[in-house]
């Protein structure tokens, strides 16, 4: 997807530097997104206060976003004492 900024009056594709095109029909508008809430790093405290630091963090600590369908359990629980260490349930299919 095009990122895109706003300059000289209008928007530009970031890299390609190019108009952004306006199709007819509906309003076009950009997508604003809302900042995340700040945190502390579960990795080494530090605060985290915007997307871009948190990207950051993610990419220095070598971490990925938290994405069931990469965990091998599909983000279900299946040892007993990591769940009743966190007052979680072990799922179904592992008991």
């Amino acid at each position: 997807m095009a990122r895109y900024i706003w300059k000289d009056s209008g928007f530009y594709d970031r890299q390609t530097g190019e108009k952004m095109r306006v199709r007819k029909g509906p309003i076009c508008a950009p997508a604003v997104m809302s900042d995340i809430p700040e945190y502390a790093s579960p990795i080494d405290g530090k605060m985290i206060t915007s997307r871009s630091q948190r990207r950051d963090d993610l990419k220095k600590n070598n971490c990925v976003e938290y994405e069931p369908s990469l965990s091998p359990t599909k983000g279900k629980f299946r040892n007993p004492d990591f769940c009743k260490k966190r007052g979680l349930q072990v799922s179904e299919e592992f008991r």
